[in-house]
């Protein structure tokens, strides 16, 4: 179980990246005439992340995989943004 460093406060530090530098290109956009438009951009990837394509799957694979151990995991650890252990 991965449950040191960035993993110790984030499940998925890595989408959690990945999200911020979606971010960062809709704040240069909006340098851009109708560069508020790229702000859709994040929002969808937040939404893609969290609810179909990134965190659900694999969530239920690992759960699978490692059970209980990674039940207590969730329990401990927040899903995405990189929070203290509870």
């Amino acid at each position: 179980m991965i449950d040191v460093g960035v993993w110790r406060f984030s499940r998925h530090p890595n989408y959690f990246g990945q999200w911020l530098t979606w971010c960062g290109y809709a704040l240069i956009g909006l340098a851009a005439p109708w560069g508020w438009v790229g702000l859709l951009s994040p929002a969808l990837m937040l939404y893609l992340i969290l609810f179909v394509t990134g965190i659900p799957p694999l969530e239920e694979r690992l759960l699978a995989s490692r059970g209980d151990a990674y039940r207590s995991y969730q329990r401990r650890t927040s899903a995405f943004v990189p929070l203290p252990p509870r």
